[in-house]
């Protein structure tokens, strides 16, 4: 099947909250840029083919290297993602933040098949149930409500678009504030679909999640090593 899907890979973030000194996406995960693991899943992902990565400005030198297209992102997520939409020219876009470290390519394959299977949708995001009981709050600080949590998700990266609906929300509607590209669509009166996303799929925002984030790595490789198939000697 010929990869017909462009990768955006979002990595502008400044790190403040990290305690990082410089962009969060070069920040040193388990002997790697915390960007590399995003990219390595993009690449091992059969419906991928171009990688567009949105970088802090003036720093596309640390993030260059084969195979990626990069742009210069802005001072938000949401601007950093329109930025990088002007490099892709695939019909479905998938968006993916660099600070969630742990995505799978089957998770990426997933949410393209989700998307590209219903037509009547115009985004499909993987999405973690919500396991916390979940409470509003009103202004004065007395909690108004108390929600019913089989409903809600929590929305993680990828989220898979079709190119010219997010182009199109973007431009009817004020982004600079969005936190995700399915709440852009959602303003525009799109359709988003939702996937199971896996609850290790964590983003790395402050330094614990840094932490968790190299846990959970090396749990994977080391059950990936474990499952390699070793050569057996046998005695004549």
């Amino acid at each position: 099947m010929t990869p017909d899907v462009t990768a955006l890979i979002v990595a502008a973030g400044s790190g403040l909250r990290l305690g990082s000194d410089g962009p969060k996406a070069l920040v040193d995960l388990a002997g790697r840029p915390l960007f590399e693991w995003s990219l390595d899943a993009c690449r091992r992902a059969a419906r991928i083919g171009p990688i567009v990565i949105a970088v802090p400005p003036g720093r596309e030198h640390d993030f260059e290297g084969d195979g990626r297209i990069l742009t210069a992102g802005g001072a938000t997520r949401a601007l950093s993602v329109s930025a990088g939409l002007e490099a892709v020219e695939t019909g479905i876009v998938l968006i993916h933040d660099a600070a969630r470290p742990l995505v799978t390519s089957a998770l990426i394959d997933a949410s393209i098949a989700a998307l590209e299977d219903s037509p009547e949708l115009d985004a499909v995001i993987a999405a973690a149930p919500v396991t916390d009981t979940v409470k509003r709050v009103g202004r004065c600080g007395r909690i108004e409500e108390t929600l019913d949590r089989s409903e809600l998700r929590a929305a993680q990266t990828p989220q898979v678009c079709r190119t010219a609906a997010l182009r199109r929300a973007i431009r009817s509607g004020s982004h600079e504030g969005a936190t995700d590209d399915a709440s852009l669509i959602e303003s525009d009166g799109g359709s988003v679909g939702v996937v199971d996303g896996p609850p290790e799929n964590i983003k790395v925002t402050v330094p614990s999640d840094l932490a968790l984030a190299g846990f959970l790595l090396g749990r994977a490789v080391e059950s990936a090593t474990a499952a390699e198939p070793r050569a057996v000697e046998i005695d004549h």
